[in-house]
């Protein structure tokens, strides 16, 4: 029952590092010369490697993306400190219906996340030569473990 415990924690933890890197790092589209993310457009001079970042956009579509992801920690953090409280408050056979619900909720902000910002990007970035980066894949990597933490929170019962 404790490897099951840390195992769990051990995945929610792992969630939680997808989701601050992915929101925070300056990789969601990467070209030659240049990488975006969620809150700058940075290039780098032929000179050298000076760079020179510009804050981002100001469009809804870019917004919602900050908005989303941002939501998405919240409610992991949520969820992972109102698992704490139910593990030593539940009744014994109770489930955590709760924190699932919540970890679930951060997988969907998630999705909608990395959706929005698929189909919206190009408004934003004219460049054709590009990929997207790393921090992007690791959003999308986030979505089925949030998920999968979230179900397993869900059917998880309380025992002594």
């Amino acid at each position: 029952m404790l490897l099951l415990l840390l195992g769990i924690i051990v995945l929610h933890v792992a969630v939680l590092v997808l989701l601050f890197i992915s929101t925070i790092v300056s990789q969601w589209i990467i070209g030659p010369g240049h990488a975006t993310d969620l809150w700058q457009n940075c290039t780098v001079q032929s000179s050298g490697n000076v760079q020179h970042c510009f804050s981002s956009s100001t469009n809804e579509w870019l917004q919602s993306v900050q908005a989303t992801m941002i939501l998405s920690i919240i409610f992991s953090v949520l969820s992972l400190f109102l698992f704490f409280c139910q593990l030593f408050t539940l009744t014994k056979g109770g489930r955590f219906y709760i924190t699932g619900i919540f970890q679930i909720l951060s997988g969907l902000c998630v999705m909608s996340a990395a959706s929005i910002y698929t189909v919206k990007h190009m408004e934003w970035q004219h460049n054709m030569d590009y990929a997207f980066g790393f921090a992007y894949i690791l959003a999308w990597v986030a979505l089925p473990l949030a998920l999968t933490s979230g179900v397993i929170y869900v059917i998880l019962r309380k025992r002594e």
